[in-house]
């Protein structure tokens, strides 16, 4: 990437630092509200581990990992709105006249949402162990290589949305609707073999799926580096793919409607 591209990416990036910074909230409300839910759920989440052969569970070993997952594909809202906000200010325009091209615009929106993802699970997990006795059998270097890609993944899913829809109504219908559709089907509500039958060849078919199965692996099995390769990989081929599908689809001269 050339000097005059990297600085334009830089530029977007720090735009969307000092945003973040000047207000905090979405990024402290995902981080509480999935702490809220498990002083609610564990007794649940303790019960479904106990059924599937887990004796000494105490629930907060698919809670913390669950309401993590879950809460971090609504991340996919926000990602979206760094774009739409852009349009709704009437500055998008600017963008394109300082020589930004799509591939810059893209990877300029994609840094700081991925770094926030990061640091929403890193908080979840630490605020697991810390309130709700998670007690992590395995490598937590094996959970990083599973959030690494987990949190790209869901960078890259609102970068789609965003490149596909054209309003931010459309944005925010489609995200939290695959938030709840990705939680549910891929066992973040839930471990996977209490789920209705029809899921279970269905699930592999979502990121959230191969997400807990790693973290799963780590938590209750006790597995490394070497036992999470596959779903790490597995999230990767999305990330992969959904990269592809943004850069195919993203138009930076489509005008978007924000809310008016």
């Amino acid at each position: 990437m050339r000097d005059g591209s990297l600085g334009r990416v830089v530029a977007l990036v720090r735009q969307d630092c000092r945003l973040l910074l000047r207000d905090p909230a979405p990024l402290i409300v995902r981080t509480v509200m999935p702490l809220l839910i498990m002083v609610f759920m564990q007794p649940l989440f303790r019960a479904a581990l106990r059924a599937d052969g887990e004796s000494d569970a105490n629930g907060a070993e698919q809670g913390v990992p669950g309401m993590a997952v879950m809460f971090l594909f609504f991340l996919v809202n926000i990602v979206g709105f760094a774009v739409f906000r852009e349009h709704g200010w009437n500055t998008w325009d600017r963008l394109r006249a300082a020589g930004a091209r799509s591939g810059e615009l893209v990877a300029g929106r994609v840094v700081m949402p991925l770094l926030v993802a990061l640091l929403q699970l890193a908080a979840v997990f630490g605020a697991g162990v810390l309130l709700f006795d998670l007690r992590v059998r395995g490598s937590w270097a094996a959970l990083m290589v599973v959030a690494v890609p987990l949190s790209l993944c869901v960078v890259m899913v609102g970068m789609a949305l965003t490149a596909v829809c054209r309003t931010i109504a459309q944005l925010s219908v489609l995200a939290n609707l695959l938030a709840l559709f990705f939680a549910g089907l891929g066992g973040a509500l839930a471990p996977h073999a209490t789920l209705p039958d029809w899921t279970r060849p269905l699930a592999p078919g979502v990121p959230s799926y191969w997400a807990m199965r790693g973290f799963t692996t780590v938590i209750l099995d006790g597995g490394g580096v070497a036992d999470v390769l596959v779903p790490a990989a597995a999230l990767c081929a999305f990330a992969v793919g959904l990269t592809a599908l943004t850069l195919v689809f993203f138009r930076a001269d489509q005008r978007k409607l924000s809310w008016s």
